[in-house]
């Protein structure tokens, strides 16, 4: 009766969840995606299926994370996909008194954050690793905006979006999105992202210390290196790249990303969420 009582329970609380459309199709190929079963059969069981949800609090909270699986796209795997990344060493199918896995990540995978030591040597060194990065940047009001879909984002595209003075976080949304990248099994050099110009253009003439974009760099492909110089050189601009920005409306929020405090990593992935 007990655990009858639970799955009642859990399938309840399970129904009053919002059943928005992108939160069962943004992973379609990912089982337990799909809202769970609640009927019962004439035994004491029923199916355990656990919710997965993109969006929660009756639309106000968006999980902007992309979920971490083998096929996702990676910049260091040689064949371009993550591959796996989870073991069970320790299973209670085969004694042990409790599940307890270990994983092996590089430290950029999937929605991650830089810090200054991921391109500037003598920053690592001296300890400028992801366990120094500022929550206040990290954490606050944030603006999403949509760049124009034909181009990298250079210092024209910049100028173009009229981002305000005093605006501090920006999440860039780009073409990347509407192709799908992250949700392909290969990494795809042909992502849109910041040209050194575009870089050099923020840096001087806007207030933003957190810049958020949509796919695995927030540099674009050709100006891979001497974006990223640009925008981690003063140590006070944070990165975070890979952002799941699926059918989130432009207009402003409260960003909260978080990453793991990892002493001498210069990267780390992060969960971060959007809250109206």
């Amino acid at each position: 009766m007990k655990t009858l009582f639970f799955l009642l329970l859990l399938c309840s609380l399970s129904l009053t969840l919002p059943t928005l459309s992108h939160a069962t199709t943004a992973y379609p190929s990912v089982p337990g995606t799909a809202s769970a079963d609640c009927s019962f059969s004439d035994g004491d069981t029923a199916p355990l299926i656990p919710p997965r949800h993109e969006v929660y609090g009756n639309g106000r909270i968006f999980d902007i994370t992309h979920r971490i699986t083998t096929a996702m796209p990676s910049y260091f795997s040689p064949d371009g996909v993550l591959g796996q990344f989870l073991w069970l060493p320790h299973s209670m199918k085969n004694g042990s008194i409790a599940n307890m896995s270990v994983f092996k990540l590089p430290t950029h995978t999937g929605t991650h954050v830089d810090s200054p030591g991921h391109f500037f040597d003598h920053y690592l060194d001296a300890g400028f690793d992801v366990d120094t990065l500022d929550l206040e940047v990290l954490n606050g009001p944030a603006l999403l905006v949509d760049v124009p879909r034909d181009k990298n984002i250079t210092a024209e595209v910049m100028k173009s979006l009229n981002i305000p003075k005093g605006v501090g976080r920006v999440l860039f949304r780009t073409l990347n999105t509407d192709r799908r990248l992250m949700f392909k099994n290969q990494f795809d050099t042909s992502y849109v992202g910041f040209m050194k110009d575009g870089a050099k253009w923020l840096v001087e003439n806007t207030d933003i210390k957190l810049v958020g974009i949509d796919y695995l760099s927030v540099a674009a492909f050709d100006d891979l290196i001497t974006s990223h110089l640009v925008f981690l050189a003063s140590r006070e601009i944070i990165l975070v790249e890979a952002l799941k920005l699926d059918d989130i409306q432009p207009g402003i929020y409260s960003v909260h990303c978080l990453p793991l405090r990892l002493q001498g990593a210069e990267g780390s992935p992060i969960r971060c969420i959007l809250i109206k």
